[in-house]
């Protein structure tokens, strides 16, 4: 195999956008062989945007089954995830998996069972961890660099969405559909949060719905973390602030890190902020700290870096970006956030899944019924 035969399934907002990035020629070793999209309209600009002989279908069953794939990108709301990656496995391809994995572990942990049985290549499309300041925050974590952790601050609130994003569609922002904030906006961070930092042992979170837009769905989230170690955090997020603020901090034992405006700055202390505390004869003395501008790569590659990673995976068993099997974990935080926040009470890490499921059913149920406008956005210059 000199090239990987991708069928793109769902081509709105993200799924246009790989199909561009392909078509410019920007993933060298992926052949666009197939599309599939539900809506007529975007079947239409396939048709007048692809080759002739990209085959184009209406159900990513279809395009499943078609014979003509080595492997599918599925990129449709966040229900289908896991329900057409395991027909896919099932099938023998290889699978891409647009972010978040799905919407309720249950269905994530069966998906990732089937890519265990499969034996084929499955990847998340985790494009942040691409990005240079957070894998030097991963490494420098999980290196020791700043030794024992003891707080996680992420407040994440420019992701301001207007009233006619969340009108676009019928299944924008219902629980039927895409669900809120955290599961739509934030499932990168929630994924950068987990692996930089690892997964709490426990949440409490206050999911507001509906707070600043005509939703029915979660818009603005404030959650306290607690980790094994004693280590706490608070995460905030929101799509209603304008403008917002996208500031990371890790704090250790021996210093912190500090993640703004594509830069990361790390206060290095001059030794164990513990040891010194025990040590210290001066009530009010604090330890030495340096200030460094952290120097990184300088890369960058988002989406084309994750889909180039997954062929060299197919082809030549390179590393991929994220794990398939990872996307359990972040959706893992995002659950706990929603359940706590429905039980009005922490909840630990890992959860009841049925109930979960048994709550997150209740407001389906009741999920309001909308028409939307079918509009696709151009997401260029949003990651």
């Amino acid at each position: 195999m000199e090239k990987v035969k991708l069928g793109i399934i769902g081509a709105g907002n993200m799924g246009s956008g790989h199909i561009s990035n392909i078509l410019a020629g920007k993933t060298p070793e992926i052949e666009l062989v197939a599309v599939a999209d539900r809506r007529g309209v975007r079947r239409v600009w396939v048709k007048e945007t692809v080759p002739e002989n990209v085959k184009i279908f209406e159900e990513g069953t279809q395009l499943i089954e078609c014979g003509l794939c080595d492997a599918v990108l599925i990129a449709v709301p966040h229900y289908q995830h896991p329900v057409l990656a395991k027909e896919a496995f099932a099938k023998g391809l290889h699978v891409m998996c647009e972010k978040p994995a799905g919407v309720y572990t249950k269905a994530v942990r069966e998906m990732n069972e089937a890519a265990e049985k499969s034996g084929k290549v499955f990847a998340m499309m985790f494009n942040q961890r691409t990005n240079c300041v957070y894998r030097k925050m991963h490494e420098m974590v999980s290196t020791g660099q700043l030794g024992a952790l003891k707080r996680v601050n992420w407040i994440i609130t420019d992701w301001y969405r207007t009233q006619i994003y969340y009108d676009s569609g019928d299944w924008r922002a219902t629980w039927d559909g895409e669900g809120g904030v955290l599961l739509n906006q934030c499932p990168h961070q929630l994924d950068l949060l987990q692996w930089i930092c690892g997964l709490p042992k426990t949440v409490q979170a206050f999911c507001q719905e509906g707070k600043w837009h005509d939703i029915e769905v979660e818009d603005d989230v404030t959650a306290y973390l607690e980790f094994e170690n004693g280590a706490t955090g608070v995460f905030v997020t929101t799509t209603g602030d304008a403008p917002g603020t996208n500031r990371f901090e890790v704090t250790g034992e021996l210093g912190k890190l500090v993640c703004e405006n594509d830069t990361l700055t790390f206060w290095k202390l001059s030794q164990n902020e513990r040891e010194f505390c025990r040590s210290s004869k001066e009530g009010f003395a604090m330890p030495a700290c340096e200030k460094l501008i952290v120097e990184t790569d300088g890369q960058n590659l988002q989406h084309i870096g994750v889909l180039n990673a997954f062929a060299g995976n197919i082809l030549r068993g390179e590393p991929l970006v994220a794990d398939g099997r990872e996307g359990i974990r972040g959706l893992t935080l995002s659950n706990a956030m929603h359940l706590s926040s429905w039980l009005k009470r922490p909840v630990e890490i890992p959860f009841d899944e049925d109930l979960f499921l048994a709550e997150l059913d209740k407001r389906r149920q009741n999920s309001r019924k909308k028409t939307g406008q079918d509009l696709t956005f151009s997401t260029e210059g949003t990651y």
